[in-house]
């Protein structure tokens, strides 16, 4: 998929926000809202700085040659932008989100962001970037989603008790499924549905994977317990398990 390549090319860096000026509200930045320096906001589908020759609107043609979706898919993406801004209140009780659509040949394209920075005290923050880019390709009774999610961990604190610490990375999952989609309502459900068990999943992954190794690694290198109480439960555990084989 084609998607896929742009989009781990160009993941490497945490999501820029930018306030709307028509709604005043905030919204994210990425390759898939961007002609050249402009960007455009999801709130009022306009560019920031304005592109000149900005095409009419509801002329589909000049709309789709300008990176401006179709009137029906842009309402796709209105509706889409505000069941994601609950999710978002709901799953990060805060952040940015930002969806964005655009058309294809045999269906339609789009990407949903998500954004969290958190400060839970002095010296230490935390940024949660996730990037969900899908294709939504029209087949005879169903709709094929192919999705690649991309989430960009960061965590960092500085204080006079744990030191200087810096924990980042980023981890890409895909999937690709068929599902029923006889109406626009139902193609939001299935790709709120989608990007809900891939963040789900990844976050316990991220957990696991960050938290659980930084654990044994810690603990390789200090232990709680004196070397020869460590020695005195290992003795057991071997005890125990030889106990259970006989």
């Amino acid at each position: 998929m084609h998607l896929t390549e742009d989009l781990l090319s160009s993941v490497d860096q945490p999501l820029a926000v930018r306030r709307c000026r028509q709604t005043g509200r905030d919204y994210l930045l990425c390759d898939y809202n961007r002609d050249g320096d402009s960007y455009r906001s999801p709130w009022s589908n306009e560019f920031d700085p304005p592109l000149q020759d900005a095409p009419a609107s509801g002329d589909d043609d000049q709309s789709n040659a300008a990176g401006l979706p179709s009137e029906k898919v842009r309402r796709m993406e209105v509706k889409a932008n505000e069941a994601f801004d609950l999710y978002r209140e709901l799953y990060y009780e805060g952040g940015v989100s930002s969806v964005y659509f655009w058309n294809l040949d045999d269906g339609f394209a789009g990407v949903v962001l998500l954004k969290k920075v958190a400060t839970p005290g002095s010296g230490s923050e935390g940024t949660w970037d996730s990037i969900h880019v899908f294709e939504a390709i029209d087949r005879a009774r169903l709709t094929q989603y192919n999705l690649t999610s991309t989430v960009i961990l960061s965590l960092a604190t500085d204080s006079s008790t744990l030191g200087e610490m810096d924990l980042s990375g980023n981890m890409t999952r895909q999937i690709e499924i068929e599902l029923p989609a006889e109406s626009e309502a139902q193609q939001i459900a299935n790709i709120g549905k989608l990007v809900e068990d891939m963040e789900l999943k990844m976050r316990n992954l991220l957990q696991e994977v960050y938290f659980g190794k930084a654990k044994d690694v810690v603990g390789n290198l200090r232990s709680l317990g004196s070397l020869s109480e460590s020695a005195r439960d290992q003795e057991a555990q071997r005890d125990i398990m030889a106990s259970m084989r006989r």
